[in-house]
């Protein structure tokens, strides 16, 4: 059973800067392209950000393009979130996921989630 558990959340006034972690056990974890999505209240869930599993490609939603960075170290099993100049629109429920392939942008091509770790910027 794979498990991913992200951490990192918190209250933060706008402009400022979290940086969120996803930990994934029970399979390898090189073998997965891993992505971040949120969840605002009453929006649907939104692509933020991607990573390969293999030379480890970025790809970005246009919203937080320049301001978000994704990265993972495969020897402790983990990709990150640095998010950077911080907006109240960012605010969100943000969940990490792992996928074997298909479209990075649709939430159903991935295969496991998180339980989410809430993040609000206050104005």
């Amino acid at each position: 059973q794979v498990q991913l558990v992200e951490s990192g959340g918190g209250l933060v006034q706008a402009g400022g800067s979290l940086r969120l972690s996803c930990v994934v056990s029970g399979r390898t974890f090189s073998t997965y392209n891993m992505g971040w999505f949120r969840h605002a209240p009453g929006k649907e869930r939104e692509f933020v950000a991607r990573i390969s599993r293999s030379i480890g490609s970025t790809n970005y939603a246009d919203s937080v393009k320049g301001r978000f960075t994704i990265s993972r170290d495969n020897a402790k099993n983990t990709v990150y979130l640095q998010m950077n100049s911080l907006k109240s629109e960012d605010t969100a429920v943000y969940y990490c996921a792992a996928q074997i392939g298909g479209s990075y942008r649709a939430s159903y091509e991935y295969d496991y989630w998180g339980q989410g770790t809430q993040v609000t910027v206050s104005s």
